[in-house]
């Protein structure tokens, strides 16, 4: 089940959005680059599969939030 990244416990042990995303592409192009050993390339595939997690999290966060105001506007006072 993914973690909600607006809640609380997840700031303080997940990176932010953009801290995963910027790690993600130091990831992916180490990968690219080549260079590394076969269990290099491996732990870096972990760590980028990790981090892609994080960054699909945050955004389905950001989609429910978005998705609530959405909601909550279609629902309310006409004249907001």
């Amino acid at each position: 089940m993914p973690v909600d990244p607006t809640s609380e416990a997840t700031h303080d042990d997940r990176p932010s959005y953009e801290a995963a995303r910027e790690e993600l592409i130091d990831v992916v192009r180490r990968l690219e680059t080549g260079g590394t050993t076969l269990e290099e390339s491996l732990a870096l595939w972990e760590r980028g599969e990790t981090l892609a997690g994080v960054c699909q999290d945050w955004l389905d966060g950001a989609r429910k939030r978005l998705d609530a105001v959405v909601a909550s506007e279609g629902n309310g006072d006409p004249e907001s």
